[in-house]
């Protein structure tokens, strides 16, 4: 889970990523919050995405396509190695 809360906060920069785990469902719910500390977005990641990949980065570049829909911009992201 530590690296999927690395990995969102680096995928949603330059805004700030709040994460929390639900414990009745096990999922990491994450809010992206402006500069304002007002939230701009939310994405739901379920426990199966913590381990992989491929699922966790397509759930982020989701959040980041909401993101730049609404008209916030976001800085290039790529995963490294």
């Amino acid at each position: 889970m530590n690296e999927a809360l690395l990995m969102a906060g680096q995928a949603l920069k330059p805004f700030q990523c709040v994460a929390w785990v639900a414990q009745d469902k096990g999922e990491l719910s994450l809010t992206v919050i402006d500069r304002t500390n007002n939230s701009i977005g939310r994405q739901q990641i379920p426990c199966s995405a913590y381990s992989d990949a491929e699922q966790l980065v397509s759930l982020l570049q989701q959040a980041r396509a909401e993101l730049s829909q609404k008209g916030y911009d976001l800085q290039p992201w790529t995963l490294s190695a």
